[in-house]
Formats: C-alpha cells, structure tokens, sequence
C-alpha cells in the first residue's frame, strides 16, 4: 500500500495512487493524485518545475512559490494560502518545515480527542506519518496519511508539536493540496440554512480564493464542511471527482485558490477566524481529519466510497450494523400539548402498524410549558405531563412490544432554571457584556470539565431512571459572545475548539457508558449533520423541514457525503408545518424509505387510506432497508437540475436493485423517459412485477418511465432471477 523509493512515496489503494516527493532542500511536494499506476514516476519529470517570474528562491534555487506542496506554512517565497500560521516568542511569524523521516505503521492510531476513521483487525490499512522540522523554532510537524486498500480511500491529519518555547498557534489546517497544472474545473459544496440544508452548489473555478465557511461555533446549516473538485465534464456516473469531507463538528473552512498559473491549492480545517492556540514547550495539538476520495467515476462514485467508509469505519458501536427502528416521534403530532395517555394512544395505533419505537420529544421536563419557559439543564421530569414519571410511560410503551426513546437539549440552558440559578457562570459570555438569548437558551460552557461531568451525570441519571432505547439529541442554537470564564484572559483564542473537544469528551463517555442505547444527532434539524457527530452517533434528524418535495433535495444534497442509513427521514401530516403544502400520501413515505424510516404526525387523525398506505410503507421499509442502507447507491437524475429525482440502489449480493422515481411536477402525457442504470449483470436477467429485462438492456437501453398522473413517485424493486 505504500512505497517509498528513489524519495517519492507511493500511497496505492486498490484503484488509486497518492504520490508524493522529497525534493531538493527538504520541500514535499506533491506529485499526483488519481487512477492507480503501477509503475514508477520519472523523478527528473515530475520534480522539474516551472521557473515564476519573480518568485524568491527559498529552497536550492526553487521557490516554493511553484512547487506543489503538502503542506504550507506562512513565510518564506510561497505567496499562496497558507496551511499553518504562528507567532513565536521572537515577534516572528515564519514557519520554515523541512523533511526529517517517516514511519510506515500497520494500523490507524486514534487522533487525542477526535473523532475520525478507523481500521479493524484484519483490514488492509497502513499509515504513512511524515516528519517535518522547523529547527529554529524547535517545531516538529507530523503529517499523518492512511491508506485504505479496499475502501479506495485515504485519510490525513497533522500534529503540530512545540518542543522550544512557547508560541501562538493561529491557524493549522487539517490539510492542503496542490494541484498542479489543472484543467477547468468546478468546485461543489453543500449550502443552506435551517429547514434547506445542503444545497447542492456548483461553480467554476477561478483564479482567486474560493471558499466555504462556518463561524457559528458548529458545522452549521449554512455549509456541510465538504468540498468537491471535478472537471467540467464530470456527470454523476462519469469523470473524475475529488472529495474532501472534514471529520468535525465545529468552525471550519474549507476551499481552493488558484493561482495565474493554473496551480489549485485546495485547503480545509479548523476556521482560523476566532481560534488560536498557545502551546507550551512540550505540548501539542491535533488537527481533526480529512478523509479524501477519488473516482473516475463520477460524483455517485465518488460518494460510494463515503457511504462505506462512514458507515463502517466512522459508525461505531452495537447500532453500526444493526437494521435502523422504525420510530413514530410526537414532536408534530402534540408538540408540548401531551400527557401520559395521549403518547401512548398515539403508540398503540403505531404498534399496530409495525412502527417499534415510540419517541418523546420536547417537554417532558419540569418547567417545560413551551420553548420560551424553562427547564434545560435540570432534566428533571415534568409531573404535570406525567404524574407517574417516564418509568411508568416506558413500561406501558414496552408492554406494547416497543422501544422508548427521549429527546435531550443537554448543551444548552434557561436562564429560569436551578442550573442556572446556582452557576451563572457556567455559560458561554463575555464579561461585562449583555449575553444574547436564542430560543430563550444559552449555550453552556463545554471548556469547563465540571460542566461536562455535570451534563454526563444529568442525562445518565435519566437514562437509568427508565427502559430508555433511543435518545434525540438536539442542539438548537449557535454560539454568540463566545467566551469563558474557566479558561485564562490568554487562551479565549481556545474557547470554541475547546467547546468541541468537551463535547466529544461528553459524547464518548454517555455512548460508553449506555452501549445499548441507539443515540441520533439533531440540530435543529441538520445543522451538525457532519462525520464528527456520526462517530458518536449513527444517525442524524437530516432536516425540521418534513415537506416531501423539499426533503428529496434536501436527502439527495445529503447523500454527496453521508449514506441513507444516517438520514433520519420521516412521514409528517400535511398541510406540511413548515411550508403549508399539500403532497400525496404516498409521496411522503416514498421520499422518506431510504433513510431511517418514521413517522412525525398523530396517526390517530390519519384516514382509513393513509393508514393502509402507512402499514404497507413499514412492511417495504422492513424489506428492502439492507439494500437502501447497505447497498450501493447511485444518483441518476438530480432534483436541482430538472423536476425529475431518481436514485438507484444495488443490494450488496447484487441481487436486488431499487429504483426510487419522485417527480415534483408530475405533467399529463408528458413524453416517456428512459432511465439508464448502473452497476447490473449485464449478462442477468431482472424482474419487474411481471416483467424480465436483460442487464444490458436496462443499462445501455435504460428503463422507460411512463407518465403517471396519479403518484408523484415510485419505489420499483427489480430481482435478479439468473
């Protein structure tokens, strides 16, 4: 998997090749990222670089201004973006790494207290780290590269270590890349906001700096920390397409300047808007990982080998592999007008239906009136709503054969709450300025270990209080007027990284400590719907958008990165909540199959029709679930480009093959369309209802969509039968 000879680094999965080289005065630059190549580079080619007009030598007359790197610091001769920047105890700011060595390691180590990928026993994974030197400053850089053979992916991190004096560390990128000599290409990211997230965007990329950005203390609504770069020809099933995807949960940037000269360096990590980091002699600090993925076949294959990676190697846990509940949440149905009886009415006519899990959203702790009262952070229960406590609740919804789940907002608190009341302090603020309110909630401060042991005690004393399965966990604010008392005037710089890295210490010690509770991700619907979080938690409230026509964009812009396994995907009632529109029955739980199936509505007010058409969607879920969440899944018609979405999915004994057809403006007559599809037997025969189609016929040919008037969507089930 990895080579080092005649001083260029081989990084080879099973269709890629990563390469890299030790050029002239210690500078690595980068070589080549791409399809496999099995033969060995020509060095005086590829370390042959092309002289600029005016650029400074810095390294054995080169500059490194031209050369493509692996890694850039601030100073010297190279004018782009830099990848590290600090001020040292001198006044200085230049940084000046060089290679010392390498070590090639059969495993993945963890990252200190990040989340990120990893390797099982009997994987095909080796790690490449890379060491750089600044020996003036007494720096060490450690670039990390893991390769994994069989999931055509590969991972990076840096470690910066301070082993001289102390200095202020202003911005450390995960990573950055020169692509060097590149054609026209576009530049794709995911944008949004609250009830639209990720958007797919596509532009051209040009000369200058583009980029995508959060500030929001979270990975935000506003941009999913991914970026992908592709030629101009690059379809969905066709070309090549590089991926980057940041496995974090916090403030980030990510994006790519290209130089006059055609140079691209594409960048990503922690935003050095708001951070800076003081380290002493001796300490270090880890940047979180970015996980690259090349195909040259197209986007859809690009996001095939996310879809596995993260499923099996970010996923952690009993609930990686296990087929996702089937759940009925309230939170639509009541919102806070509930008790006892009324959850469990709701419950009973789910039961009936197959539904297994019953989850109580907001408002079952004491002081809990609606969003504007009180209550967070004491999570205490709400006797009003439930005199006889969530034990009793719990043990009526089990002895209907279902899990019970509970939705938790533990980051966050009222100011009219006993927490709050005996630790004022123990929120984010600035002294001596007025704290903004968001939801009628603060943010805690997560910098401060007591906090954090206070959260884990909370919410655990709760989860042992009844049979809790399934718990929601919500954060619906962002951070304003960050600071913390906990921490020095000096390290204010720290406070958003160091919110995250609490969070993660708290997420790892709950999962821990309650292995058989299946734990969802929620912000506000997908405002931190990123790797970060799925490490910890399998799956993710995708959007609090529930409308059908929304909700295929929102799914399909999701799915660039993030399998249907971890798209919390729901049949809500209509007229939708939040858009007032009105779309069939069936509609709603066809675009809601693939993900993590469920219900957000009172199926006691459904009619005797949606009832039928709901038992009959559970019964399909059950059934083809392996595929969606298994299967490999590819996008044939985009939602953002014409009214027509489809997805195809591909079981993994290849034997089962979903085509999932939703139209948002269905025409009378409209012409019929062919649907060519991906990844068959071409040589099999498939069948559809009562009809056979050859492989070769449904790829090259294509499936012919008849105009339906009816339904606005389809979900078809093709069997391979030779």
């Amino acid at each position: 998997m990895i080579l080092f000879k005649n001083n260029i680094f081989y990084l080879n999965t099973n269709k890629t090749t990563y390469a890299m080289g030790v050029f002239n005065d210690g500078i690595l630059a980068h070589l080549y990222w791409g399809k496999r190549i099995y033969n060995e580079f020509c060095a005086d080619e590829v370390f042959d670089f092309q002289h600029r007009h005016m650029a400074a030598f810095d390294c054995d007359c080169k500059s490194t201004d031209y050369i493509p790197l692996e890694y850039a610091p601030q100073g010297g001769a190279d004018l782009r973006i830099p990848s590290m920047e600090a001020t040292y105890s001198d006044g200085s700011n230049l940084t000046v790494l060089r290679y010392c060595d390498y070590e090639i390691l059969n495993s993945k180590p963890k990252l200190s207290g990040l989340p990120a990928t990893y390797a099982e026993e009997g994987d095909k994974v080796e790690t490449l780290v890379v060491h750089m030197r600044d020996e003036l400053q007494n720096l060490d850089v450690y670039l990390s590269y893991s390769v994994f053979e069989e999931l055509d992916a590969i991972t990076r991190s840096v470690r910066i270590v301070n082993n001289g004096e102390k200095f202020r560390l202003t911005k450390a990128m995960s990573f950055s890349m020169d692509f060097y000599g590149m054609p026209k290409s576009d530049l794709i990211h995911l944008d949004g906001c609250w009830g639209r997230e990720r958007t797919v965007t596509r532009r051209e990329i040009v000369h200058g700096n583009q980029n995508i950005e959060s500030r929001a203390g979270a990975s935000s609504a506003y941009h999913n920390p991914f970026i992908a770069v592709c030629d101009k020809e690059t379809t969905e099933n066709s070309g090549d397409a590089y991926g980057f995807s940041l496995v974090y949960s916090g403030n980030f940037v990510a994006g790519i300047e290209m130089d006059p000269y055609g140079c691209g360096r594409v960048y990503m990590g922690i935003n050095p808007c708001k951070f800076e980091f003081i380290l002493e002699n001796g300490e270090d600090f880890q940047c979180p990982e970015v996980v690259l993925a090349y195909s040259s076949n197209g986007l859809s294959g690009m996001s095939q080998i996310y879809h596995k990676l993260y499923r099996t190697r970010l996923c952690r846990g009993k609930f990686r592999d296990a087929d996702r509940f089937v759940l009925i949440n309230n939170w639509e149905a009541t919102y806070f007008n509930f008790d006892e009886d009324k959850i469990v009415k709701i419950a009973e006519k789910a039961a009936k239906l197959g539904v297994d899990t019953m989850v109580l959203d907001d408002g079952w702790f004491a002081g809990r009136v609606d969003e504007m009262a009180g209550g967070l952070g004491d999570w205490l229960e709400n006797k009003d709503r439930l005199p006889n406590g969530l034990k009793k609740l719990s043990e009526r919804i089990n002895a209907l054969g279902m899990h019970f789940g509970l939705w938790f907002e533990p980051e966050m608190v009222n100011p009219v709450s006993r927490l709050f009341e005996a630790h004022p302090e123990w929120i984010l603020h600035v002294k001596g300025r007025t704290q903004s309110l968001s939801r009628y909630q603060y943010t805690l401060d997560l910098t401060n270990k007591e906090v954090c042991d206070y959260i884990i005690g909370a919410v655990g004393r709760v989860l042992k209080s009844a049979n809790i399965e399934y718990v929601k966990w919500d954060m619906n604010r962002y951070m304003s007027e960050v600071g913390s008392e906990f921490l020095p005037k000096e390290k204010q710089g720290e406070v958003m990284h160091r919110y995250i890295l609490g969070l993660y210490y708290i997420l790892e010690t709950l999962t821990s400590q309650f292995p058989n509770i299946l734990f969802e991700s929620c912000s506000s619907g997908g405002g931190r719907f990123d790797p970060g979080m799925l490490y910890y938690m399998p799956q993710t409230w995708t959007s609090d958008t529930t409308d059908a026509l929304e909700r295929i964009k929102i799914q399909y812009g999701t799915s660039f990165v993030y399998p249907y396994s971890a798209m919390g995907a729901h049949v809500s009632a209509c007229p939708n909540h939040q858009l007032g529109r009105t779309t069939p029955f069936r509609m709603r739980c066809d675009v809601a199959l693939p993900g993590q199936f469920g219900f957000e509505l009172d199926l006691n007010k459904c009619t005797d029709e949606e009832i039928e058409t709901s038992r009959r969607a559970v019964e399909k879920y059950k059934e083809l679930r392996n595929v969606f969440h298994r299967g490999t899944c590819y996008r044939l018609r985009s939602p953002f480009s014409t009214d027509l979405s489809v997805l195809e999915f591909v079981s993994e004994d290849e034997n089962t093959v979903i085509l999932c057809v939703y139209s948002k403006i269905p025409t009378v007559l409209a012409a019929d369309e062919y649907i060519k599809l991906y990844g068959l037997d071409e040589k099999a025969t498939y069948k559809l209802g009562g009809k056979t189609y050859g492989g070769d016929y449904l790829m090259n040919k294509g499936y012919k969509l008849c105009n339906n008037v009816e339904y606005a969507s389809s979900v078809l089930g093709f069997i391979k039968i030779n």
